[in-house]
């Protein structure tokens, strides 16, 4: 019997659970998924009771507070400063950021692309990190934020500076949006539940977008996709990221591969768990 489970607090809701369950069942192995919701000031005397694990994921707030416990971090965890998966194998912790290759593997099954001009809606930490691949995949980027809220874009500067790469970066605001992108993403939480009607930019902006990606997966489709999709647009949304990147966690747990037709049927059942 294998151990996982998610660190976070306070993690209300997730889909985590039913993901793993599914992802361990098609891999044939028996495991459980524990969730725990852990306190910031009781962290560090839980910390050996989840290095007990084979394996778990944090999310907010402990995506940067677990790096120290870690013995190893891998180039995606160093990358970002994020740590959204532990693999823990002869007692040896090592971090994991899944969260780039899910919304990666996610683009790529829905026929998206990171290349050419890309415009990014939000900067904060799924943005961030979305901004940082489209840079490295030779993307012209342009930011869109709210103002006040140029600082953020500095982080990517940062990320890449570090890498020693310079970048070129557009920034702009919602209402100031020019000219045509061949992808365009939202990593804002306009049009998640309950505030299903918000949209992070105009129609005008989608309607000349070549393809449309929001990281929100509830609802399954937001307004931003369907505005997309009635213009002739195609347009994914995040569920496909959250499943990916859970498949990737199992992939550095065991070793795991899977078929994307399964992949594909537990993402359509996870919609249908929402409802």
């Amino acid at each position: 019997m294998k151990h996982y489970g998610l660190l976070g607090h306070p993690l209300g809701h997730t889909m985590s659970p039913p993901i793993h369950e599914r992802l361990s069942q098609l891999e044939g192995i028996e495991a459980d998924y524990t969730l725990f919701d852990i306190a910031p000031e009781d962290l560090p005397r839980r910390m050996d009771e989840l290095l007990r694990l084979d394996g778990f994921n944090v999310t907010i707030p402990y995506k940067g507070a677990v790096m120290e416990y870690m013995d190893a971090l891998d180039d995606t965890a160093l990358r970002y400063s994020s740590v959204n998966c532990v693999s823990i194998k002869d007692g040896r912790a090592v971090g994991y950021n899944t969260d780039c290759t899910g919304f990666l593997r996610s683009l790529e099954a829905a026929g998206g692309r990171l290349d050419g001009r890309v415009l990014m809606c939000g900067c904060g930490g799924v943005g961030r990190m979305i901004a940082v691949e489209a840079l490295l995949h030779g993307a012209d980027l342009t930011i869109s934020v709210k103002r006040g809220r140029e600082s953020t874009v500095d982080e990517v500067r940062k990320i890449m500076h570090a890498r020693g790469m310079d970048c070129d970066i557009h920034i702009t605001y919602p209402d100031e949006i020019d000219g045509s992108f061949d992808t365009l993403v939202n990593a804002t939480g306009a049009g998640m539940y309950p505030d299903v009607d918000g949209c992070p930019v105009s129609e005008d902006v989608i309607a000349r977008a070549g393809f449309v990606y929001d990281v929100i997966y509830n609802p399954e489709e937001t307004r931003l996709m369907s505005i997309a999709r009635r213009h002739g647009i195609p347009a994914a949304g995040g569920m496909g990221m959250l499943v990916y990147q859970a498949a990737a966690a199992h992939e550095y747990w065991t070793g795991a591969e899977y078929d994307e037709a399964d992949i594909d049927r537990l993402i359509a059942d996870m919609h249908r768990m929402m409802i």
